[in-house]
């Protein structure tokens, strides 16, 4: 019915997130239809990423430059490192352009389920990070999951004697949330971090 080429392109978009074997025909289909405008540059671009994109060796990141572009920006708050557990949840938060510190890219977080331990984290390079006395704060910015709040503690536990502060983003409900629309669990940890006005 189809080439093995194709059948190759649809099987490898459909291990993209939120692409099934459905939408992952119809994204094939349509960059098909649009070899030379669509098709091609994205190969292209695809083969200079695969080459050119790597990890930063300070925090984590994915760059194309080692340190990665945050790393290397003299103007950020050295005294503060915001740990994530992946690249996206950094390019998010900078996306807000709220924070203005360094980051750390742990590379995930502790799954039992998926046997992932302390020791497949990017952890001690961040108790390392941590020792520097310019570092003066901590912030755990992990996913309000049950392996997001164990990572948490953990992080928390060996960062123990390293004499930095550490916080957590708040959860609780969200700008412009109706009460009546949230889940349990986000409405008792509301009640649980409220703070007086």
């Amino acid at each position: 019915m189809i080439g093995p080429e194709i059948e190759r392109l649809i099987q490898l978009l459909s291990k993209l997130p939120g692409l099934g074997p459905r939408s992952a025909r119809r994204a094939a289909l349509h960059l098909m239809k649009r070899r030379d405008s669509l098709l091609v540059p994205l190969s292209e671009s695809m083969a200079l990423a695969a080459e050119a994109i790597r990890n930063c060796s300070v925090c984590g990141n994915l760059d194309s430059r080692d340190p990665c572009s945050v790393c290397s920006d003299h103007s950020r708050d050295r005294s503060t490192i915001c740990v994530v557990e992946d690249a996206g949840d950094l390019w998010a938060l900078e996306r807000t352009r709220a924070f203005h510190g360094t980051y750390h890219v742990l590379g995930g977080t502790l799954s039992a389920l998926q046997g992932v331990g302390p020791d497949d984290l990017n952890i001690p390079s961040l108790v390392e990070r941590a020792k520097d006395p310019a570092v003066t704060e901590v912030i755990l910015a992990l996913n309000a999951t049950v392996d997001g709040q164990t990572t948490a503690h953990v992080v928390t536990d060996r960062l123990s004697g390293s004499g930095v502060s550490v916080s957590r983003l708040a959860h609780g409900v969200p700008v412009g949330g109706e009460l009546d629309y949230l889940d349990d669990g986000t409405l008792t940890a509301a009640l649980k971090a409220r703070r007086p006005l």
